[in-house]
């Protein structure tokens, strides 16, 4: 497995990758989850994919196999800030206003969102490897731009494998359920706390 990271300037040099994130996307968040989000028949894409985006994306053997995307919580593109000041300001009413306390504007933290990873990568080492990779880049893209922090909404067991993989990661705001599962929003330092540990 390897990391690749890059944003709209420079996809360019890693092929079809950002195409081949957009259609796991749409296959694990609109084909199973139901999420009714911005899709087509092959991809999901909404308004946090944007030049002001980045994107940490795990491949093996030439296959994209893992992903997510960070922006800074400063960023604004066409209306759209980061997904959670947007869901303060009533932009996405699907998601509950208590997941966070209050909006969070500053270069020093930076949002993530859009975590997938494929089904089949294998046994649960391979999958905390595809998890670590991925993070791993999201934190390197927010520190070279001055970043110290991580948020994300995402579902809340995430929390202790991040743990396990040696962030220190806290939950901020209130968990909600939606399509079967918890969500919260996750806070941790975009520096790790120390070597990852053995999965239990």
């Amino acid at each position: 497995m390897e990391n690749i990271t890059f944003d709209l300037l420079n996809m360019h040099q890693h092929g079809a990758a950002f195409y081949d994130y957009l259609r796991m996307r749409k296959r694990v968040f609109v084909d199973e989850l139901g999420w009714e989000i911005p899709h087509n028949d092959f991809v999901e894409m909404d308004q946090y994919d944007n030049p002001m985006t980045h994107y940490s994306l795990v491949v093996r053997d030439g296959r994209v196999i893992g992903g997510a995307r960070a922006l800074s919580t400063v960023a604004e593109w066409n209306g759209a800030g980061c997904m959670l000041n947007d869901v303060l300001e009533g932009k996405l009413p699907t998601i509950p206003k208590s997941v966070i306390d209050g909006p969070i504007r500053t270069p020093l933290v930076w949002e993530c969102s859009r975590l997938v990873m494929a089904e089949d990568i294998g046994a649960a080492e391979e999958r905390a490897e595809c998890l670590s990779l991925i993070v791993d880049g999201l934190a390197d893209m927010a520190r070279s731009q001055g970043a110290s922090e991580l948020i994300s909404l995402t579902r809340l067991p995430l929390l202790r494998a991040l743990r396990q993989l040696g962030w220190a990661c806290d939950r901020i705001g209130q968990p909600y359920t939606q399509d079967g599962r918890s969500y919260a929003v996750l806070s941790m330092p975009a520096d790790k706390l120390r070597p990852a540990i053995a999965a239990e």
